[in-house]
């Protein structure tokens, strides 16, 4: 489910910004950017992030800034004297008369000393950085939350779609019998009119309870009810547990009974030989595809 979320804290020592944002993906992805010099950080960053989302493509971006002044960093005068040597030395060499100005050279490695105050300890960090991520996921959830509640209501009108249709099939299921057996009396009379031959009603029987058996889908309507239903409780179950709780799996579980759905209703469709009940299948074929779409963004 695409979401956004984002947390920042101004500390004494530490100034922390964290932005995570989602896309929809049937598995987790997580790519995390952190600061440098930070990375022992990541791994308790990622158990954080995937207790708030099972599903989907994460985005996450932590940008950790230390609090230091002038007195946490220091010049080494043999490092940087070593320097002005070699290019006191190269310039001599090659007759260059240019002024070697100090403040690059304190760019180079090794000038800048960096004092042991300054030196971060993970675990400490991580006491300033934990609540600003778990922060930024809740933002995550919240949003998520909202457009959960609008994706909710889709599938529960599809679900009110499939049900609508399946109760049109097991209506119209009992007379396609009868039709059929109509339609064949009123063509095999026709054809035997000019041959001037008649069909014995045990004929007629036979084939019709032939066609009957073929044609019974009354098991398939049983099973895709009991799928539609097992569905719709899935998806309650998702509305009531929160997005962090482990129990919210339920998008797995939703696209595998909407695969079920769709086999049933394929043996519905070539079963049935009947076109009121063909355009009933269409109907639910359309819903489940966008049911299917939809499970997607469901953790």
């Amino acid at each position: 489910m695409t979401g956004f979320g984002d947390a920042r804290r101004d500390g004494e020592d530490y100034s922390i910004v964290v932005e995570v944002r989602t896309i929809n993906s049937r598995y987790l992805k997580l790519n995390l950017r952190n600061t440098e010099g930070f990375g022992a950080l990541d791994a308790r960053i990622e158990k954080v992030a995937r207790e708030f989302v099972k599903r989907g493509t994460v985005n996450l971006n932590v940008r950790i800034g230390q609090r230091t002044g002038a007195d946490d960093y220091r010049l080494n005068p043999q490092v940087l004297g070593r320097y002005l040597d070699q290019f006191q030395a190269l310039a001599s060499e090659r007759d260059l008369t240019e002024a070697i100005r100090l403040e690059p050279l304190g760019l180079l490695p090794g000038v800048i000393i960096e004092s042991a105050s300054t030196r971060h300890d993970p675990k400490q960090v991580w006491e300033s950085v934990e609540p600003v991520v778990r922060m930024a996921f809740e933002n995550l959830a919240q949003m998520r939350s909202t457009e959960g509640q609008v994706l909710a209501a889709d599938l529960y009108a599809q679900c009110s779609v499939i049900a609508i249709c399946l109760d049109r099939i097991e209506t119209r299921q009992p007379v396609v019998a009868e039709h059929y057996r109509s339609r064949l009396l009123e063509r095999v009379n026709e054809a035997l009119s000019s041959l001037k031959v008649t069909l014995e009603p045990a004929d007629l029987v036979r084939e019709v309870c032939l066609f009957a058996e073929r044609a019974d889908i009354s098991e398939e309507t049983v099973r895709l009810r009991s799928h539609l239903q097992q569905f719709e409780k899935t998806l309650q179950a998702a509305d009531r547990h929160s997005p962090q709780s482990n129990q919210g799996e339920a998008g797995r579980k939703l696209e595998f009974i909407c695969q079920e759905m769709g086999r049933e209703t394929n043996t519905i469709g070539s079963k049935a030989a009947d076109e009121e009940i063909s355009l009933q299948v269409v109907e639910i074929k359309i819903a489940l595809e966008r049911i299917r779409e939809q499970i997607q963004n469901v953790q």
